[in-house]
């Protein structure tokens, strides 16, 4: 499965940061990105450490692919921590969710966690 963008050149927006990945891998980030742009339609989408991302009142979330998983970044332990239970079957660790594409995030939760962090970069 092809992880990162195929070339090692430098990818400048989200879509073609999708466009190096496997299909699996691009259709469920893709669902992940509608989910984040339905609920906090007012960030900014940018890339970030060269993974997609998404800005308003700083970096609100990113998400990415590596060859074993996809990955959301919450950007922020205590969100994370604070959705530990809904997130059970998912592999996770600081400010981190990894999961596989055929098993992807729930959009209810998805969008749970975007108004945290929402919340929290407001503050």
């Amino acid at each position: 499965m092809a992880a990162k963008p195929k070339t090692k050149r430098k990818v400048n927006t989200i879509d073609e940061y999708l466009a190096g990945l496997s299909d699996d891998q691009r259709a469920a980030l893709e669902k992940l990105r509608t989910t984040i742009r339905a609920a906090a339609p007012d960030a900014e989408e940018c890339i970030s450490y060269q993974v997609p991302a998404f800005r308003l009142n700083g970096v609100l979330v990113a998400f990415g692919a590596r060859a074993s998983h996809c990955a959301f970044y919450p950007m922020s332990s205590s969100t994370v921590a604070a959705h530990k239970d809904e997130l059970k079957g998912y592999e996770t660790s600081t400010g981190t969710i990894r999961f596989q594409p055929d098993h992807p995030l729930p959009a209810a939760l998805v969008r749970k966690i975007i108004k945290a962090r929402i919340a929290e970069n407001a503050g």
